[in-house]
């Protein structure tokens, strides 16, 4: 018995530090933007209660937060159909045991460890009417006198930071993709082979199957990253021109520190975690059935 809650005591020691600072750093800092949602809030003078005032502000009156929302969704739709499937597919062709497999793994997963704010600059400067890459090799194609700005178009400025948002992450997601696949039992592929499997069929039913919970992971990842998205954006356009690319991270930020409305951008900031907590809650639900066939396997 001693014994018992002596390992229980150590177990206590390792867990309790990593517990204190993420209930001191997520935990409550959630409760009191949620408090401070119901109130109208400048973080100096007088709070006062307005209840759901600030929740029917955003959906009813704020035009630039339902853009700002479906702006995300675009995000999001973008990550799941362009960004998972390059990385699965990256995935496949490296655990094959290619050439320079680590060469490649390195090369891939290197815009990740860089910082947003590099990446932002760096796509400024590829997007650049002036001397961007992309304007000097629609040149070299013929079109000697094209000069399109990229992010100050309301038509394309979102449109443009989707690109190397999607682009940063893919290696991220490829690597998650790599390690599934890699840890697979070789004896399935060699049974498959014996039975005269294609490729295909060898994916299909083995390695799609079994990598079920690695998916499902990479699409909550995908999903709440998207839905969060920030840094990239506020660097690239700051959300205009117009609010044209703001998501709702970028108009929660302005909302807070720009304008003081500590109240409203409380409320804008509450929804985003909420949010992305349906969302996780609804991908966990349709990838249930497919875990639990993995695991039986």
């Amino acid at each position: 018995m001693n014994n018992m809650l002596g390992k229980k005591g150590n177990v206590a020691c390792f867990v309790l530090p990593a517990l204190i600072l993420f209930v001191s750093f997520s935990i409550i800092p959630l409760i009191v933007s949620g408090i401070y949602s119901f109130f109208q809030y400048d973080g100096i003078g007088k709070m006062t209660f307005i209840g759901l005032g600030n929740y029917i502000r955003m959906f009813a009156e704020d035009r630039y937060f339902v853009k700002s929302v479906t702006n995300s969704l675009l995000l999001v739709g973008a990550s799941l159909l362009i960004q998972l499937p390059i990385s699965l597919t990256l995935a496949m062709v490296l655990a094959r045991g290619v050439k320079g497999e680590q060469f490649f793994r390195t090369v891939y997963f290197l815009p990740v460890v860089i910082s947003s704010m590099v990446i932002g600059q760096l796509w400024m400067k590829m997007f650049n009417s002036d001397y961007g890459l992309l304007n000097n090799v629609i040149r070299g194609l013929g079109y000697s006198d094209f000069n399109y700005s990229w992010l100050s178009n309301p038509k394309t400025a979102f449109l443009s930071t989707v690109v190397p948002a999607v682009w940063q992450y893919i290696g991220y997601h490829m690597l998650i993709f790599y390690a599934g696949i890699k840890s697979i039992p070789q004896d399935y592929y060699e049974a498959a082979q014996i039975d005269g499997a294609s490729k295909w069929q060898v994916n299909l039913k083995i390695t799609f199957p079994l990598l079920a919970p690695v998916i499902k992971t990479c699409v909550i990842f995908s999903i709440t990253g998207s839905l969060r998205a920030f840094d990239l954006i506020y660097v690239m356009t700051g959300g205009g021109p117009n609010h044209a690319s703001e998501v709702p991270a970028t108009l929660m930020y302005n909302n807070l520190f720009r304008k003081g409305l500590y109240g409203y951008g409380s409320a804008q900031a509450f929804f985003i975690v909420v949010e992305c907590l349906i969302f996780t809650f609804i991908v966990s639900r349709l990838f249930k059935k497919a875990e639990e066939n993995a695991s039986a396997i």
